[in-house]
């Protein structure tokens, strides 16, 4: 893989923050534009056929999570992998931290993932939790949430590793929000190759007529219509 942690670094840096700050608070997601290169989609999403680098694999239809699989990655995690973690991890926590502020949650993010996994892993939470996801035709994920433990960053990262209408069509990515009193929201966010969506794991605050409240949000993935896609999933804390 030709891609170098400066390289990620500063792809991430030159994104536009505050914009993206802007849309996670007013819509629990934002696109993170041209993260990959499509060599390196293509070269991530070849790793799927290894099994020596991952320390669980998981058939959706076997738990009732939907069809499909994925497989989570031990450590050492690949270069790149390790690379978005940790570039994306400051702006995101940044976002995390006001968003507890907000909702008036006792818990605070120290400024690099380094120390956060520190935290987790006092915590017993050691198992990585970075993964890459496979579906084919009829395929899809059901709405969840990925929480491994006491620890849990609030926002995760998304990227889609195939072209859509080439590769694949349908398998929207789909994020729900269960607002108090009110009817759930649905938004579908649209994704090219080497995109990636930041979004909340579970929940956010919405500013109300009487301050800020809390929303539950699950993710998802709609049936893919024809073809094969791959993805993979950012999260930041680490599991039991």
């Amino acid at each position: 893989m030709t891609s170098t942690k400066s390289s990620i670094q500063e792809r991430i840096a030159a994104l536009d923050w505050a914009e993206m700050a802007r849309e996670l608070d007013s819509f629990g997601c934002t696109v993170v534009k041209s993260a990959l290169t499509g060599e390196e989609c293509r070269a991530l999403a070849a790793m799927y056929k290894r099994d020596d680098i991952y320390r669980s694999t998981i058939v959706m239809a076997r738990h009732g999570f939907g069809r499909g699989e994925y497989k989570y990655w031990s450590y050492p995690l690949p270069e790149i992998v390790a690379d978005l973690r940790t570039a994306l991890y400051p702006p995101l926590a940044a976002v995390a931290n006001r968003w507890n502020q907000s909702m008036k949650m006792d818990v605070s993010y120290p400024d690099t993932h380094e120390e956060y996994l520190d935290r987790c892993h006092a915590a017993g939470q050691t198992r990585p939790t970075p993964l890459l996801l496979s579906y084919n035709e009829g395929d899809w994920n059901a709405l969840h949430q990925d929480v491994y433990g006491e620890n849990v960053f609030p926002i995760q990262v998304a990227f889609l590793l195939s072209e859509p209408g080439k590769d694949f069509t349908g398998g929207e990515f789909v994020l729900t929000e269960q607002r108090p009193r009110m009817q759930s929201r649905a938004e579908v966010v649209t994704l090219r190759q080497g995109d990636g969506v930041a979004f909340a794991v579970s929940h956010r605050p919405v500013q109300g007529s009487k301050g800020n409240y809390r929303v539950n949000l699950r993710h998802g993935v709609s049936r893919l219509r024809s073809g094969h896609r791959n993805t993979m999933g950012i999260i930041f804390h680490d599991g039991k």
